[in-house]
């Protein structure tokens, strides 16, 4: 579904990234730890077109379902335009970040339909499916409130609705738990995985807890800028 290859990052005179090498199959969830300043976010956002390596390739395989064989295609996402990114990164991908980064003048609902409404969605269905979200999540009483009138995990859960609303191919998560107490931590991330299964989606997870980590199918390492594979890891 994903891989990196060989890829390098760097910040001035600081190399983020030295060759690392990363591959996220279908339907995985992947966790991805290390040490603060080991590289670990920038690698999930040059795998997810946010940043370009300097060196290397992100390659993205997408399955368009019923059309047999032939729909399956490989596109290089280094290789992509800023417009073609900015495509994928509105529908094909979704991205849940440490403290939610919600519209602060929009309500709660308009920001979980946001994607919807940029993809051009026509407002009326793009609110409705967003209030099918508000209820799932318990918020409902909530749909008008600004995010300065949230708790943080009201904040970051719709902030995991507003990732997952147009039902994304891969979704990356950097740090989602990052300001939350356990109890909001846990339902944040039962959110996340039981949607990213039912959708058949993969997702790409940065922590430094392993208790966040559990979550995931797999889980690898970054240290100084490479990734390293668990012992018996293929």
């Amino acid at each position: 579904m994903l891989e990196g290859r060989e890829l390098s990052k760097s910040f001035g005179r600081t190399r983020a990234l030295r060759g690392a090498d990363v591959r996220v199959a279908d339907g995985e969830i992947l966790a991805v730890m290390g040490p603060s300043g080991s590289g670990k976010s920038t690698l999930l956002h040059c795998l997810g077109g946010v940043l370009r390596p300097d060196a290397g390739e992100v390659r993205f395989g997408e399955v368009r379902p019923g059309a047999g064989e032939a729909s399956c295609g490989e596109v290089r996402l280094d290789r992509l335009s800023d417009r073609e990114l900015s495509r994928l990164r509105r529908g094909t991908f979704g991205f849940v970040f440490q403290f939610g980064q919600l519209v602060p003048e929009l309500p709660l609902i308009e920001n979980i339909a946001l994607p919807l409404l940029l993809a051009g969605r026509s407002r009326r269905p793009a609110l409705a499916e967003a209030a099918d979200w508000v209820a799932r999540l318990g918020l409902d009483g909530l749909w008008d409130r600004l995010p300065g009138e949230l708790s943080g995990g009201q904040a970051q859960l719709a902030a995991v609705a507003r990732a997952l609303i147009a039902g994304p191919r891969v979704v990356f998560a950097d740090e989602p738990t990052g300001s939350l107490d356990s109890v909001a931590a846990d339902e944040v991330m039962e959110l996340l995985v039981d949607t990213v299964r039912a959708q058949g989606a993969c997702m790409v997870l940065v922590t430094h807890e392993p208790r966040v980590a559990a979550f995931a199918d797999r889980t690898v390492t970054v240290r100084d800028g490479r990734v390293v594979q668990p012992v018996g890891a293929r």
